[in-house]
């Protein structure tokens, strides 16, 4: 039996014992214990798990401990809460006082915030009241993004809905690995990765210099505000904005700071995000932002013009309630934690209330001819020849392309080199290239 589920076997007996002692006060019934403080907590000490480590380090209460384990033990052993309430009835039943749930398709007891009051007070108000700071805004919990309490339905006392570890830590607490959240509508975005490198990141010289900028920060950031106390007078995290026209590297510099430093960087879907109902856009970005909080994930905006666009005039509620989503997300990307990217084709098209609390705005201008040359001699794959007939240097110093564009006509001669099973590329299909890429953009071929 490895540590990890030594450990999980212990804190679970521990967890049985409170239940047990719980419904035994209920039913009146004699036990070893006078009271859950009397009952042992298993010894962490020597152990370095994932749960352990972080029950030590975040120096959990005992009442913290069991209500963390309450929520995580449907994921451990399904039948848990079954069969410890069972032990005081001849068949399967519901105890009302223990609240619980059933889902959808898991058939079994889904805890609830009256699940962690009633084994932690039981029927004593004052603890009771005094055990829902648990679930407020303010307790480690819900900072740390561990442990939440869902929405009850309209209506129903809060505290029967549903208290829940969040997905990423169930991983983390039994298996060990801390997951990537999964695309969904509750979180649209996509984990942004690449092959390339850095010395494939094909810029003017100011700009890469700006985007090194990022990458200190993202190195030094947290010594800056913790070890020299800047966070007294500086705002958590950091904001930059990335203009230019498409194709120019805005995304693959970002997944390239991830990629340096070690931080996942996840690409916003705004068309998921942003909803003609009033109040679902907060809505979508709180569980967003919530999501990432202390996650030291890079978020990734892109085309977000479509929500950083610039406040109307109100003449109608639509307009309010839209200028009431861009404040919304002001407020939220100012207090995020880790690194924002906005990505737009025009700064011209963002807010100014963003732009003055960005710490950088870099332009991503197309590639001048010395840069598009390096741009065709990097897209070009190792087994490709040229025939003579082709002058990269001129068609670089000739046709106006971005590295987007370069690399779409690159593989569309070589797809049609393969078509023709050779390996050679002619003049003649680059431009065919080079005049199929101008026509998708509009742009007279000559």
């Amino acid at each position: 039996m490895d540590n990890k589920t030594e450990i999980l076997k212990k804190l679970l007996a521990y967890l049985k014992e409170a239940v047990l002692w719980r419904l035994s006060q209920s039913f009146s019934v004699e036990t070893p214990y006078k009271s859950l403080v009397d009952i042992p907590v298993p010894i962490l000490k020597k152990s370095d798990t994932p749960l352990s480590i972080f029950i030590k380090n975040n120096d959990l209460t005992r009442e913290e401990l069991l209500a963390l384990l309450i929520a995580l033990v449907p994921h451990i052993q399904p039948d848990f809460f079954d069969d410890v309430i069972q032990t005081f009835f001849n068949k399967p039943t519901d105890y009302l006082p223990i609240g619980g749930v059933r889902g959808k398709q898991f058939r079994g007891f889904l805890p609830t915030g009256e699940t962690v009051l009633y084994v932690l007070a039981g029927d004593e108000t004052a603890k009771r009241f005094e055990m829902q700071k648990l679930f407020s805004e303010t307790h480690l919990f819900h900072k740390k993004q561990i442990l939440t309490l869902e929405d009850a339905p309209f209506g129903e006392p809060i505290h029967c809905a549903k208290v829940v570890v969040f997905p990423d830590f169930v991983d983390l607490f039994t298996i060990g690995v801390l997951s990537k959240p999964r695309f969904s509508t509750s979180f649209p975005a996509e984990h942004l990765q690449t092959a390339m490198t850095w010395d494939d990141l094909v810029l003017p010289t100011t700009t890469h210099q700006e985007v090194q900028e990022l990458l200190v920060w993202l190195q030094h950031g947290d010594t800056l505000l913790k070890e020299w106390g800047m966070s007294r007078i500086v705002k958590p995290g950091y904001r930059a904005l990335f203009h230019g026209p498409p194709g120019t590297g805005k995304t693959l510099t970002a997944a390239l700071l991830g990629k340096l430093s070690g931080r996942d960087v996840f690409r916003i879907d705004l068309s998921m995000i942003i909803s003609k109902f009033i109040g679902e856009t907060e809505k979508n970005l709180a569980q967003l932002f919530d999501r990432a909080e202390n996650k030291d994930w890079i978020l990734f905006f892109d085309e977000a013009d479509a929500l950083f666009g610039k406040r109307t005039g109100v003449r109608d509620a639509h307009d309010r309630y839209a200028n009431q989503e861009v404040s919304y997300l002001l407020q939220r990307v100012e207090t995020f934690g880790g690194l924002v990217i906005l990505a737009s084709n025009f700064k011209s098209n963002i807010d100014e209330a963003f732009v003055r609390r960005f710490q950088s705005i870099i332009h991503f201008p197309m590639p001048r001819s010395s840069e598009r040359f390096i741009l065709w001699q990097q897209s070009l794959p190792s087994n490709i020849q040229l025939n003579a007939d082709v002058n990269l240097k001129i068609l670089a110093e000739r046709y106006e392309l971005s590295g987007a564009s370069i690399v779409n006509i690159v593989q569309y001669c070589c797809l049609n080199a393969l078509s023709r099973n050779d390996k050679i590329l002619t003049n003649n299909d680059l431009r065919s290239g080079i005049a199929r890429e101008f026509g998708k953009e509009g742009k007279i071929f000559s």
